[in-house]
């Protein structure tokens, strides 16, 4: 008889045992999933505004890009340059032609955009209005936002 009594006692205290820990367990993984979702929500909020700053010099300026899908991808550049476009080709952000007009853009941060074969090009912005002269005789003016932009 007393091997049974002992048989139970030992029985429930197992039982216990094995119910705190679950309970330890099942309070130790919900937390963990709280705390993951928290960082994979902030980590993407700051991949989202992330801007990717290039260059270096005592000028700074913001600089967008917008592809044909409307996709936005930000910078600022640090430069000593004089003009928007001497900036842009020393961090090799945009490429194109010399023609009598001055530089025509036709590829900015690897994305061809070229109204002969497509008619699409890069349009030139100046904080936030269709800029009035090329991007090569822009002069860099502190606190301007600068943009290219595919349009059709």
């Amino acid at each position: 008889m007393r091997f049974s009594v002992n048989k139970k006692i030992s029985s429930w205290l197992i039982c216990m045992m094995l119910v705190v820990t679950m309970a330890f367990m099942v309070v130790g993984c919900g937390k963990n999933d709280t705390e993951n979702t928290t960082t994979t929500e902030s980590q993407s909020a700051s991949e989202e505004s992330k801007v990717t700053v290039l260059g270096e010099g005592n000028t700074k300026f913001a600089f967008t890009v917008v592809d044909k899908d409307g996709n936005e991808t930000e910078f600022e550049i640090n430069t000593d340059k004089e003009t928007v476009g001497d900036a842009l080709l020393e961090v090799e952000l945009i490429e194109g032609e010399e023609s009598e007009y001055g530089l025509y853009v036709k590829k900015v941060n690897g994305i061809t955009a070229d109204y002969d074969k497509d008619q699409t090009y890069w349009a030139f912005y100046v904080n936030g209005e269709y800029a009035s002269s090329g991007v090569d005789t822009t002069t860099i003016e502190n606190g301007a936002e600068y943009m290219f932009k595919v349009e059709k």
